[in-house]
């Protein structure tokens, strides 16, 4: 008897399926086993996983290629990190490879810096590969292809010429060197060895072939140039170059100067890719972002400059690595690990026996212990460097110079304005310069609201009857409470009898009223993200005022400004993270860069109260004052660089009992940390977290009761700190135990 069917219209019945045989494989002959590192982030699955080769697929399998495989019950991408001829898995467990999807996208060389850079931040090989590997595009891939094919055609047209002619199909790969740009790198030598102490020092490294370390504090306004100088000084010398940079207007600036010594940027023109200089970083788009990675990856083109990006460069062989700016908050990588550019750049430079040099305006305390303790034991991302330093007359003469308006030089120039934001003596000295060119304001926020404070002691100004914040709903009139709505009548400082109030932190636009009326008649530019003109890139060299946050001054086209005055220096004293002084310091100093030298006339003031340290360092252009006062509290304190440090954070329980596992609490092996003669607790807090002000409702329970810990050691136990952490947290996640779990080593920001 026949099966029943359902009746159906023509053309609509069910599509019968064929049963497919199941696919037979031949393992490869050689090394038929790939170890894949797959795109999973999960930490207790940061190993490497076994594949069989199919022989059809043995020529395309190479180790650094991407591939297509099985895990679980969905497909994933890998990358192939080696081959082997046996696997420690039963081979009845293995499956093979399904698919090939590139040529080589990591050579050897990165793939071993990958997995160092992994055991150094307590992180997985996965981890590192996901923000080092740019999105694959096929189609670059393909056009990739066509140009190494035609690259090898043309090679073995030229190995058929006669004998006169160069049989080495190399040769054409290798940049020569013009004349030209020989003497562009010899007269730029020869202005850095004008201007630094040691300078042959530096010059002769980047061209020994062993690694070294240095630390460079930049003289005023030449920076981006003396970058230039080493890059194209390593690429003379046969070195690659990777320079990285805190934004991408430092990243176009040093564009120029490069072009300025001959090289040009890397571009695809037609069917060939032409170029000495690829940009990599997160802000290009994905096709340009990985056409650029496949240059360098290949060797075509030697010299990278870039954001956080560009620290994970394919480069290989020896290597320059350099950063501008190495205290700069934009160089702490966002996803696990948590790498630092400083750090990853200095570890990889010791992997290529090359040169890391650390760049900055205002050194960071890091870079002073390095400078300082040349007996310290060095860890994998710091160690003993060698300090170049301008000459002082030098540093002198390139910067301008800098008075200190504070209380007591305004009372010694009996100035009437002492305690106004911008006094008389700013405004006479700043009303001069701008006869003759543009002037900077530097502010040091560009808030949405404005704050009331007392005029005498800069506190806060609070109502008398309930403490609120007061604040001003005109401009003449009376201020008034935010929270009660009181009008301030007859109001009073209750810490010092002040009778008077002034406004600060009023942003931009509130600054530029202010001016308005101390200028009248001067044109106002304002350059800042929250404005809605946003970041100004440059202002002519005519007469007018440029307020600006820090790091969007705009730069003078064909010159500089005639003065900077730097506002609301007291504010530099309330900030609480651990580096605020150095922070603060850099951004002056960048911001004084653009002025114009003492000779040419340029001015610069600091308005306001702060540490004398802090003014000191502006004002001589020595930052390594500052530096050494803070390296000195640090070792009182035992705290960062003079150890190592790590923060956990997440749900209070689990970084509790995250921080049992790690040893590091109660009776632990690492409970307490012996600096010499002294000993401090190996565990700072834990402190609680406020919870962000976005958090959905539905996250609340997970996102309750956060803490965050910060764990300190000595520099020799560093590397096992963070394989301790990493334990920590794959048995966290392994066992799926409630909460939040995270760390970061060398954070920033301790608290």
């Amino acid at each position: 008897m026949s099966e029943a069917m359902q009746p159906t219209f023509d053309g609509m019945q069910p599509r019968t399926r064929r049963t497919r045989g199941k696919a037979t494989h031949t393992p490869a002959a050689q090394l038929p086993v790939a170890r894949v590192v797959l795109d999973i982030q999960a930490t207790h699955l940061g190993r490497c996983f076994d594949y069989l080769i199919d022989e059809r697929l043995d020529d395309a399998a190479r180790p650094g290629c991407l591939v297509r495989v099985r895990f679980g019950g969905q497909r994933v991408s890998g990358i192939i990190w080696e081959r082997v001829e046996h696997s420690d898995t039963d081979a009845s467990a293995l499956r093979y490879i399904e698919r090939v999807l590139s040529g080589v996208v990591m050579g050897d060389e990165m793939r071993r810096d990958v997995a160092a850079i992994a055991d150094a931040y307590g992180g997985t090989c996965a981890n590192i590969v996901r923000v080092a590997l740019p999105q694959r595009i096929a189609a670059v891939d393909k056009e990739m292809a066509q140009f190494a094919a035609a690259q090898f055609a043309a090679a073995q047209d030229v190995v058929t010429q006669p004998d006169d002619t160069p049989t080495d199909a190399t040769q054409s790969d290798v940049p020569s060197i013009d004349n030209a740009r020989a003497a562009a790198v010899v007269a730029m030598r020869a202005d850095f060895a004008r201007r630094y102490e040691q300078a042959h020092v530096l010059a002769d490294a980047l061209g020994a072939g062993r690694f070294q370390s240095f630390v460079v504090d930049a003289v005023a306004g030449s920076a981006i140039d003396d970058l230039a100088w080493m890059a194209a000084s390593a690429l003379a010398h046969g070195t690659s170059a990777v320079l990285v940079m805190p934004s991408m207007r430092e990243v176009w600036e040093l564009m120029r100067a490069l072009e300025g010594t001959g090289l040009s940027a890397f571009a695809p023109d037609g069917d060939t890719w032409a170029g000495d200089v690829a940009v990599l970083s997160g802000s290009l788009g994905p096709a340009e972002r990985y056409r650029s990675y496949l240059a360098v990856s290949s060797g075509r083109v030697r010299c990278v400059v870039g954001t956080r990006a560009a620290m994970y460069a394919p480069v290989s062989g020896p290597v320059l690595f350099a950063v501008l700016d190495d205290g700069a908050y934009q160089y702490a990588d966002g996803l696990m690990p948590y790498a630092n550019a400083r750090g990853v750049c200095r570890l990889r430079a010791r992997l290529h026996d090359g040169v890391f040099v650390a760049m900055a305006y205002a050194r960071s305390v890091l870079s002073q212990w390095e400078c300082e303790d040349t007996t310290a034991m060095p860890v994998a991302v710091s160690g003993p460097s060698t300090a170049i330093v301008p000459y002082r007359d030098v540093a002198r003469a390139t910067a301008p110079p800098v008075r200190w308006l504070n209380r007591d030089e305004l009372a010694r120039l009996a100035d009437p304005s002492i305690g106004a934001r911008v006094p008389h003596t700013a405004v006479r000295v700043l009303s001069g310069a701008l006869e003759h060119g543009p002037v900077l304001f530097s502010i040091p926020s560009d808030g949405i609201s404005e704050s009331l404070v007392c005029a005498r002691c800069l506190r806060q100004a609070r109502c008398l009857r309930c403490t609120g914040p007061l604040e001003r709903v005109g401009a003449n009139a009376t201020p008034r409470c935010r929270w009660c709505g009181a009008p301030a009548v007859d109001w009073h400082c209750p810490h010092c009898g002040g009778d008077r109030m002034r406004v600060v932190r009023v942003g931009a636009a509130g600054t530029a009223q202010e001016l308005q009326g101390l200028f009248r008649g001067v044109p106002m530019i304002l350059s800042s993200p929250h404005q809605p003109q946003g970041v100004i890139e440059q202002v002519a060299d005519a007469p007018a005022i440029v307020i600006a946050t820090p790091g969007a001054e705009p730069r003078v086209r064909a010159g500089a400004y005639r003065a900077v005055a730097i506002l609301d220096a007291w504010t530099s004293l309330y900030r609480q993270n651990i580096d605020a002084y150095i922070d603060v310091l850099r951004d002056w100093m960048r911001a004084m860069a653009l002025c114009a030298p003492r000779a040419d006339g340029g001015a610069g003031l600091l308005i306001g109260e702060t540490d004398p340290v802090i003014a000191q360092s502006l004002m001589m252009w020595d930052s390594r004052m500052l530096a050494a006062a803070e390296l000195a509290q640090r070792r009182e304190a035992g705290l960062p660089p003079v150890v190592s440090a790590a923060c956990v954070w997440g749900q209070r329980n689990a970084v509790a009992e995250a921080l049992r596992r790690i040893g590091v609490v109660g009776d632990g092996d690492w409970a307490r940390l012996r600096l010499g003669d002294d000993e401090f607790p190996a565990v700072l807090g834990p402190v609680p977290i406020p919870p962000e002000r976005t958090v959905d409702s539905r996250e609340l329970e997970q996102m309750r009761d956060r803490v965050r810990a910060v764990v300190l050691v000595a520099h020799a136990r560093r590397a096992e700190l963070a394989a301790r952490l990493r334990t920590a947290v794959a048995t966290h996640v392994a066992a799926r135990e409630f909460g939040e779990l995270r760390f970061r080593v060398d954070p920033k920001d301790l608290l």
